[in-house]
């Protein structure tokens, strides 16, 4: 064949087209191929199809000059009276011009030659020419109405196709599903007979069958973009989308391997300072819990002390390693981050303060030595024993024996009374008084209220019950008699036994009780003599036989 035959000279441009575009991409030796590799490109884009890729110059971006020229060469094939075969290829000093007519279609630069590796702008230029002939023809001859009609019956006969074989896939793993759980799940349940059911069979079967519709649905998805990519392919309109489509799918997963790989110094020091505060936090859980058991005891702080304390180091332990941690945050540096960072803490500024305000008085109650769970307390006009001190709130078992729940930003900002601190040791003081008339001799009455106070079991013998006479009224005499008692959890009882024992007393000795307070004297004096003590429907207790 004579190789100056023009289809001779174009098989052969292409060839040292691809020859030379290739060695380009794939030496990189020197640092100049790396740096022509890295610079930016674009694709010219005619009828679905890449036919070259162009350099951006600095005062044209590669996309701009890629558009221009596929927007130029998709106008000549779009009128069929342009001949394909109309191009001219002229030298104009340090570039070559590619032209249809009158009409310049592009510039071909040394660094366009440089990019395909071939050496000569002009010779890049007749390639170029060529690719754009063929791409000229493709156009015409796949958007003939036969070419269209027929591609348009394959894509339907490719969709029904789809939709057979997917159902095929659906009703052949549905079988297979059947088969394998029947067959599985006998084998499972004799291997958890065996293993005294340590494996559950349902939950290893999840596990299997998890995995059997992942692989379904991974098939199924490469039956569809199998599907996919030959339905676009038929079209020109189509055709580029079909060639990136996996390009589509890949490139996000791929720029999040990246991601992930670029990540690793970061992901590494994130868990190196998880494991220093985790072993930092279970050092200091150890050291106050030894605290807490008394184990190891300082003069100036109380056991109970230990955990509100381990409690709010440990706060401070992670948002420090917070603090450290936030740069190695992927995204921490974005805007969208800060900004989320900001309106959440603008909700937590403005709905929590009274969430705020509970918490640091439940650690202020801690430190004040208000009470511990187990003391009887009066808080307010709620009297109960603390079942459960929590950082928002104290649980009182009242003597009813009803749950009352008492915030502690009340509890804060209300009196507290602890039955239980002194009880223990020095005793609890119980009071209450009688008015008796000025006509009983003060001694008496203080004798027999004594009287009643020892009667009274509960009551301590030392330190020994006194009187004090707190007010000279009109009509009597106030007296107020004062027991220790060793249990302040029967308070309520010991109240009602020691009046019971101060009415008995005081009838016995025929003194009248002046509360509530009486005007004029009655004919008779206000007692209860002893035969009717025990009157209807009160019984009288029976003496103890052993007596």
């Amino acid at each position: 064949m004579n190789p100056s035959h023009p289809s001779f000279r174009q098989l052969f441009l292409i060839l040292m087209l691809c020859c030379w575009s290739t060695y380009g991409l794939a030496h990189d030796d020197t640092g100049h191929d790396n740096h022509i590799i890295k610079q930016e490109t674009a694709p010219v884009i005619v009828n679905g199809k890449v036919l070259f890729n162009l350099r951006g110059i600095r005062s044209f971006t590669a996309d701009k000059r890629a558009d221009e020229v596929s927007s130029l060469i998709t106008k000549i094939a779009a009128d069929p009276a342009n001949p394909s075969d109309k191009f001219e290829i002229m030298d104009e000093g340090d570039r070559v011009g590619i032209y249809y007519g009158d009409t310049r279609i592009m510039w071909v630069f040394d660094i366009d030659a440089e990019y395909e590796g071939i050496d000569n702008s002009r010779i890049a230029a007749e390639a170029y020419e060529i690719q754009i002939c063929a791409a000229i023809e493709s156009y015409r001859h796949d958007r003939s109405p036969g070419v269209i009609k027929k591609n348009v019956i394959l894509a339907l006969w490719r969709t029904v196709m789809l939709t057979i074989v997917l159902g095929m896939v659906i009703w052949l793993f549905r079988r297979i599903d059947k088969i394998i759980e029947k067959a599985f799940k006998r084998r499972i349940r004799k291997l958890e007979a065996k293993s005294m059911r340590i494996v559950q069979a349902e939950q290893v079967w999840r596990v299997v069958s998890g995995l059997f519709k992942l692989v379904k649905l991974l098939l199924i998805l490469a039956v569809i973009y199998g599907f996919m990519t030959m339905v676009l392919n038929l079209f020109p309109w189509t055709r580029y989308y079909s060639t990136t489509l996996l390009q589509l799918i890949l490139d996000p997963l791929v720029a999040m391997g990246n991601g992930i790989i670029s990540y690793l110094p970061s992901l590494f020091f994130l868990l190196m300072l998880y494991f220093v505060t985790r072993y930092l936090l279970k050092m200091m859980y150890s050291f106050f819990d030894a605290v807490n058991r008394q184990n190891l005891r300082f003069a100036t702080f109380d056991a109970e002390w230990a955990w509100p304390t381990y409690r709010i180091i440990r706060v401070i332990v992670v948002i420090f390693a917070i603090v450290i941690a936030y740069p190695y945050i992927p995204g921490s540096d974005s805007a969208a981050f800060k900004g989320i960072s900001l309106f959440l803490g603008v909700l937590l500024s403005l709905g929590s303060s009274s969430f705020i305000s509970n918490i640091i008085a439940g650690y202020t109650m801690t430190y004040r030595r208000a009470f511990r769970v187990g003391d009887r307390v009066r808080i307010g006009n709620t009297v109960g024993t603390v079942s459960d001190v929590r950082l928002m709130v104290t649980n009182l078992l009242s003597l009813k024996h009803e749950n009352i729940v008492i915030p502690n930003s009340t509890i804060l900002n209300s009196e507290v009374i602890n039955y239980s601190t002194l009880a223990k040791e020095e005793g609890l003081i119980l009071h209450t008084s009688v008015g008796i008339g000025y006509e009983v001799p003060w001694r008496q009455v203080e004798a027999m209220l004594l009287e009643a106070a020892f009667r009274t079991d509960g009551i301590r013998k030392k330190p020994e019950p006194y009187i004090l006479q707190t007010a000279l009224t009109d009509f009597a005499v106030t007296y107020e008699l004062n027991a220790y008692c060793k249990d302040e959890k029967r308070m309520a009882m010991l109240y009602s036994d020691l009046h019971r024992n101060i009415q008995d007393v005081f009838n016995e000795h025929d003194v009248q009780i002046m509360t509530p307070n009486y005007v004029a004297d009655t004919p008779e004096p206000k007692v209860v003599p002893p035969e009717q003590w025990y009157a209807e429907p009160a019984k009288k207790p029976q003496p103890d036989s052993a007596t």
